[in-house]
């Protein structure tokens, strides 16, 4: 009896070594796919100012991609934001970026130097368009912002971009019917508390930790960017077809929405490259931004909704081979 209870035994402990050892080598493959040696060498990752979401992406995905590529060195560099990403990706002063859908379709628009160089990694997540004023402000339209003090963004920041397109589709000129403070994320909230400003305008994934803090200290609201406004941009060409109309969700700020969300308008992220990059560093770093989603999703919330299914969709721009290769290798 004895002897077939320790077979029994022996059987099931070589059975759990095995669905162990099978689980490890799934673990394997997914952090070092086929045995491949990881990249090494340098990087540049370009991100934007130290008080916005892309900044804190770009930290959080670094961490990971030390884990992935334990011999590849990134450097992150700052920036105004999305146009100054794309032009740094473009002619080479940065190897990767994050930048609105917006802001990648205007550089090529113009013919941009080496805009045909431009290629796709994946679509992240969501910009939300923010439009804040003190709580007691009369402010209650876009079009109600004619005279005021205005915080548009930095010069080549893509807050400035969508600014400029939300007021004139508002029917004002952001040259002259408003006065223009060039200030973002990093100046704006404190400007806007000490009254320097009347209203500001910011572009980002939502919650901007920037405008939470904000809420703790200042009451302030935002101004609704309503489908209208949306409809009119679109009707300026295809340069605007990015946009489209959503709400800010009242969970966003809680302190500042009073429990109801707000209409404004929403433009997609994208993790850019240039087509001359190594196809199998963008490979694997394709792969860690897909698999490092939770994780940075727990500093960056927008970043939960990074998905396999619609990262590949990097329009305006075409697929780098090695993002390509690497959403081929995962589809069902």
């Amino acid at each position: 009896m004895f002897p077939a209870v320790t077979r029994i035994g022996r059987r099931r402990a070589l059975t759990g070594s095995f669905v162990v050892l099978v689980v490890l080598a799934v673990l394997l493959w997914w952090l070092l796919p086929l045995g491949r040696t990881p990249p090494s060498g340098r990087t540049v990752f370009g991100t934007g100012t130290p008080a916005g979401v892309y900044h804190v992406y770009g930290e959080e995905l670094r961490k990971d991609l030390a884990v992935d590529m334990p011999d590849l060195s990134v450097r992150l560099k700052e920036s105004s934001g999305s146009r100054q990403n794309v032009a740094m990706v473009a002619v080479g002063k940065a190897d990767f970026a994050i930048a609105a859908a917006d802001a990648v379709q205007e550089y090529k628009s113009n013919e941009s130097a080496r805009a045909d160089q431009l290629r796709g990694v994946a679509r992240l997540y969501d910009d939300y368009l923010h439009v804040l004023v003190p709580a007691d402000s009369d402010v209650r339209h876009v079009a109600d912002l004619k005279g005021l003090r205005v915080g548009i963004g930095p010069n080549d920041s893509g807050v400035q971009l969508i600014a400029e397109r939300v007021l004139t589709a508002a029917g004002l000129d952001p040259q002259d019917d408003i006065v223009r403070h060039l200030d973002g994320i990093d100046t704006g909230p404190d400007k806007l508390r000490r009254g320097e400003i009347d209203a500001l305008f910011w572009s980002g994934g939502i919650p901007t930790a920037g405008l939470t803090n904000l809420a703790r200290t200042f009451d302030y609201r935002f101004v609704p960017v309503d489908s209208a406004l949306v409809t009119r941009l679109h009707e300026q060409g295809n340069r605007y077809g990015h946009y489209r109309s959503t709400t800010m969700p009242e969970s966003a700020y809680p302190e500042a929405m009073d429990g109801e969300p707000v209409e404004t308008l929403a433009v997609s992220n994208l993790l850019i490259t240039r087509a001359d990059a190594d196809p199998e560093l963008t490979e694997w770093l394709t792969r860690t931004v897909i698999r490092s989603r939770d994780e940075i999703g727990e500093k960056v919330h927008s970043a939960q909704l990074v998905d396999v299914r619609t990262a590949i969709d990097t329009h305006p721009v075409p697929l780098h081979e090695g993002a390509r290769d690497y959403y081929r290798s995962v589809k069902p």
